[in-house]
This record gives structure tokens, C-alpha cells and sequence, in this order.
């Protein structure tokens, strides 16, 4: 009897576990994960009240890291973060990333002013706890671009460009400051041709995977709900865009996640 093959190891590095979507299924959702090789997920917080139960996700589950931020399209209705706050969380063993933060005008344009401050301070507390900041852009190209340089330029810092979908401008502009750009299940939409392109002009060290679930689910499953066994999907059509087999693009997906989230590397070092 043959023995199964183990498929090669990635990482889900940006779902939301704690959505309700996903309730009551989690023990089966994380099995389901380890079978298809995704062997790591981040578990986003996007309102920082819901803080703790996104970290008891991530004591109780080996596989599951954490981090927290105030995503855009909330910045207006939730308290404004500060710096000590989000560097107070970023002490748990299991807080990885600050975020998701960013700019959406495309939903919630006319809080630009507000989303634009919660950014700042999620920036600064990137930049005082070392930790990768997450970063959630839409419609918002040119401000993004701007208000990241001008941080770096003060203070560096590491970042990635979660479910990256935006122009080749900002994608640009994101690599020449050291950042990474994230594919999600968007990059393996058939149209999504002009966004493999774009994939295809930057690094291989420079790039992540995440499935954004419950959203954003890739072929076969569109329209579904997104989990991170879907991550594989995602993975295979990025090793095509890089003329890899798919071992290869794992083991430097793997690498790629190491590198920026290195508290969820040294976790598992002493774990």
C-alpha cells in the first residue's frame, strides 16, 4: 500500500478565522488546511474590540497566528487606535503583523481624512515593534504611495500589500521600498491576466500567499466561501506565473513568510 504524499508546506498569511462565516466549522476547516499543505495562518482582527477572541483563536490552535489593526473602511466608526495600545497587543508570543490597515476610497471615500490617521499610527507602532504592517489599499493608488514612502523616509519598516490588486504604480512603489505583495485567490481569477503581469515583474522573494477568507474564494470555488485549504489553489497559478514547479514556489513562498513575519518563524523555532 502506498504511502500518501505529503503535499508541500505553505502558508495562509492573511484570513479573517474568526468571521461568522466560519463558526462551529473550525476544527474541520484547519483539518481540511493541513491536508492541502497549509501548514501556517495569519487570523486578521480588524476592530481591535474583537482583539481577544481573535487571540484565543491563536492560543488555541497551533497552526493559527494573529494580528490586529483597524481596517479602513472601519476607521470611522471605531475608536481611534493608538501607538501604545497596538504595541501593548504586539506583545503576545502569537501577535505577528500590524493590521490590516490602509486606504479604501472606493467604499468609504468620504473618511479619507480619518483613514489617513489611524494609517499614521499604525505605521508608527509598525515601526517601533518591528512587525510587518499589513496593508489594505483600494481606489487610494497615489495617497498610498506617498504616505508609505514618506514614513520609510523617516523610519524604516517592513510591510506587506495584502490581496494585492491595485496598479502596477503602487506595486512599484511598494517593491523599491523592500515591501512584499500578497496573492490571493483575485491573482487566479481568469480575467486577472494585467495582475499576473504585474506578479510576474516583481522578485520571487518578494511574495506571499493568503486566501483573504471567507472572501475572494480562487477557481473552482468562486462564489463560495473562501477557506485557507484554498490557499493551494492560489499557490498553483502563482507557480505558473513564475515558470515553477509547485514545490519550488512553496518552499520560496515559505521562505518569503519567514523572512517578513520572523516572529511567527522564531515561534515555531522554540515551540
Amino acid at each position: 500500500m502506498s504511502t500518501p504524499q505529503i503535499p508541500p508546506q505553505i502558508t495562509d498569511s492573511h484570513c479573517h478565522l474568526d468571521f461568522p462565516d466560519f463558526d462551529g466549522e473550525l476544527p474541520e476547516i484547519l483539518a481540511r488546511a493541513a491536508e492541502a499543505g497549509v501548514s501556517r495562518m495569519v487570523t486578521i482582527c480588524t476592530r481591535l474590540r474583537n482583539e481577544p477572541a481573535v487571540r484565543a483563536l491563536a492560543e488555541a490552535h497551533a497552526p493559527v497566528f494573529y494580528a490586529a489593526g483597524t481596517h479602513p473602511m472601519s476607521a470611522a466608526e471605531e475608536p481611534m487606535a493608538s501607538v501604545e495600545q497596538l504595541v501593548a497587543l504586539a506583545q503576545h508570543p502569537k501577535f505577528v503583523g500590524i493590521g490590516e490597515t490602509g486606504l479604501d476610497y472606493h467604499y468609504t471615500g468620504d473618511s479619507a481624512e480619518v483613514q489617513k490617521q489611524s494609517l499614521s499610527i499604525h505605521i508608527e507602532a509598525a515601526q517601533e515593534t518591528g512587525l510587518p504592517l499589513i496593508i489594505h489599499a483600494r481606489a487610494a493608488d497615489e495617497d498610498m504611495a506617498r504616505i508609505l514612502s514618506e514614513a520609510h523616509a523617516r523610519k524604516e519598516y517592513s510591510c506587506v500589500m495584502h490581496c494585492f490588486s491595485s496598479s502596477a504604480e503602487l506595486g512599484r512603489a511598494a517593491l523599491d521600498l523592500g515591501f512584499y505583495l500578497s496573492m490571493s485567490g483575485i491573482a487566479a481569477f481568469p480575467k486577472s491576466q494585467e495582475l499576473r503581469d504585474i506578479f510576474a515583474t516583481a522578485p520571487l522573494d518578494r511574495i506571499l500567499l493568503e486566501t483573504d477568507s471567507p472572501y475572494l474564494a480562487p477557481p473552482p470555488y468562486r462564489g463560495k466561501r473562501n477557506e485557507p485549504a484554498f490557499t493551494a489553489h492560489t499557490a498553483r497559478v502563482g507557480a505558473e506565473v513564475f515558470g515553477l514547479d509547485y514545490a519550488e514556489f512553496a518552499a520560496q513562498t515559505q521562505a518569503n513568510f519567514d523572512r517578513l513575519f520572523w516572529k511567527a518563524a522564531q515561534y515555531e523555532a522554540v515551540a
